[in-house]
């Protein structure tokens, strides 16, 4: 996936938040874990980390239930939350929290239609 495309996508979030977006759908679209679509791969991810009814929450058309830096941290692999962080600088703990803040609403955004678009990244 090309840097511009999350850009393009990741727009409306701040910066450092934004590219621990980023990081987290390279990280799980090159786990294969989405059959090359990394939004698809989270999706999955944080399904079988156990959050799929909040998940659910946020590709759906109603409201998004928000999600914990601690909910997160268990769902997703340690190491790649831990090279995320590195990344950006951050603890763990800190890109877990930045991250539970905003994907609530960028899952949303990203599917306007209440599913995951094919191909979408």
């Amino acid at each position: 996936m090309a840097d511009n495309d999350l850009e393009r996508l990741l727009g409306d979030a701040p910066g450092q938040t934004g590219k621990l977006l980023g990081s987290l759908l390279r990280e799980v679209g090159d786990s294969g874990q989405g059959g090359g679509n990394p939004l698809q791969g989270l999706v999955n991810e944080l399904n079988e980390g156990g959050l799929a009814a909040k998940v659910r929450s946020w590709i759906g058309t109603g409201e998004n239930e928000p999600i914990s830096g601690a909910e997160l941290a268990q769902a997703v692999p340690y190491q790649v939350l831990d090279r995320i962080a590195q990344e950006a600088g951050v603890s763990p703990e800190q890109a877990a929290d930045q991250l539970a803040d905003a994907l609530p609403q960028t899952v949303d955004k990203l599917t306007p239609q209440g599913e995951v678009p094919q191909g979408l990244l």
